[in-house]
């Protein structure tokens, strides 16, 4: 009789609160969260209600005296019955607080969508920038946090995603926590084996578009080089007139321009038909450079800073190929460039460590975890691409001629299809 009456009250508790969680508002629920200091509200935009939540992290996950930093958290509101997109940024997230953005996926299927800033990049990030802290794991700690509160609200399926390194970052947090999504839609991840892989200049030099189309746009870079003498004051002038400041001599800035051009054009889909021919004008020349490769990539303050130097510790990124430049550069080798040029100074001494990339590699290979990768055939990054292999529960697209946009809606309608059946079947099996 006693036990028949402890279940009884037990049941009515377990019903009052399920009644009184109902009998919140979302942003109470949000504040009721552990982990979350403060809750503003946004413009709902296409979502019933729009929040920005920030997150207590710590800068260490072994070490609590280093302190904690608050990390932004974007949650766009459907019903807290469906299922969930989760954002796995590999950046700043401010385009996330838009009215009018909304993820691919979760317009797709009409989704809650959660972004979540990456760790260092500001305003998510501690007051002391200690570059120990960060890494890969840790930024994939912080994500486990978040979604693992979130979950208390949204009981519903998740799927991770993310563009370029954020297409990166979502296979990384599968990687360590492979159950705490049940989908992952990486866009254009790249994933490096080395500060400068090395597979991305022969890339370059075999793929995208036609032979014809290459060599025109090696002959910008040449014509560029060879027009030093009279481009180069034009481009100082440029530099100073934004107050662009570099590590590195204008002459310098003016050969990485060149090397990075044949790179950028690619990775972002540029009609071949823009390049100027050889007869344009000196500020055609500039004005285009500009436009694909320019100087302001090469600055000091640069705000993707966290990034380049988590590539030099252990995500890795690309080299160049001077040699069919090098009677026109005044560089003899662009290696090294990276620490050179993008790393502050107090990360000088960072080196690559491969612990990451091979535990990447082996995931990739021998994963079940329901994952779709999208790839551009031009874009450099497809160099370093997850592979080729199609399995039950691993699908790799290749957008034929496509750049670091391609996207689910950037296929032909029946590629489309056949991507939204897979995840329909995902998603509601």
């Amino acid at each position: 009789m006693k036990q028949y009456r402890l279940c009884v009250l037990l049941a009515f508790v377990s019903i009052f609160c399920a009644i009184n969680l109902q009998a919140q508002t979302l942003e109470e629920q949000f504040k009721a969260l552990p982990s979350v200091k403060k809750v503003e509200v946004l413009d709902k935009g296409q979502f019933t209600a729009k929040y920005l939540l920030w997150f207590e992290q710590p800068v260490s996950y072994k070490d609590s005296s280093k302190g904690t930093f608050l990390q932004r958290v974007f949650v766009g509101d459907i019903c807290r019955d469906s299922s969930s997109v989760f954002v796995t940024e590999g950046y700043g997230a401010e385009y996330a607080a838009h009215p009018r953005y909304r993820d691919e996926l979760s317009r797709m299927f009409n989704l809650n969508n959660v972004v979540v800033e990456h760790r260092y990049f500001a305003p998510s990030a501690p007051e002391d920038l200690d570059w120990k802290y960060l890494t890969a794991e840790n930024e994939a700690r912080d994500l486990h946090r978040v979604i693992t509160e979130l979950k208390s609200i949204y009981p519903g399926k998740w799927i991770d995603t993310g563009i370029s390194k954020g297409g990166q970052n979502s296979v990384i947090f599968r990687a360590f926590y492979p159950e705490d999504v049940d989908i992952t839609v990486a866009y254009v991840g790249p994933f490096c084996r080395g500060v400068e892989d090395g597979r991305h200049e022969p890339f370059i030099a075999a793929n995208g578009s036609s032979d014809a189309d290459r060599e025109a746009v090696r002959t910008f870079q040449e014509e560029w080089l060879r027009r030093r003498e009279t481009i180069q004051p034009k481009l100082d002038s440029l530099c100073k007139a934004n107050g662009y400041q570099f590590r590195i001599s204008m002459s310098e800035v003016y050969d990485m321009c060149a090397l990075e051009f044949s790179f950028a054009f690619w990775q972002w889909g540029i009609p071949i038909e823009r390049i100027p021919s050889s007869s344009a004008s000196d500020n055609e020349f500039l004005n285009f450079m500009n436009v694909v490769s320019g100087p302001d990539y090469w600055q000091i303050e640069n705000p993707h800073a966290p990034f380049f130097v988590m590539a030099a510790k252990e995500l890795g990124y690309y080299g160049y190929d001077v040699k069919p430049f090098k009677d026109l550069l005044t560089i003899k080798s662009a290696k090294g460039y990276l620490h050179k040029i993008f790393l502050p100074e107090s990360a000088q001494n960072v080196k690559f460590n491969r612990k990451l990339s091979r535990k990447l590699d082996r995931f990739i290979k021998h994963n079940k975890c329901n994952i779709i990768y999208i790839y551009g055939e031009y874009d450099p990054w497809s160099a370093v691409r997850a592979g080729d292999r199609h399995s039950e529960t691993n699908h790799i697209f290749i957008q034929p001629g496509g750049s670091h946009r391609a996207r689910i809606g950037t296929f032909d309608e029946e590629t489309r299809a056949q991507i939204k059946g897979i995840l329909e079947g995902w998603l509601y099996q």
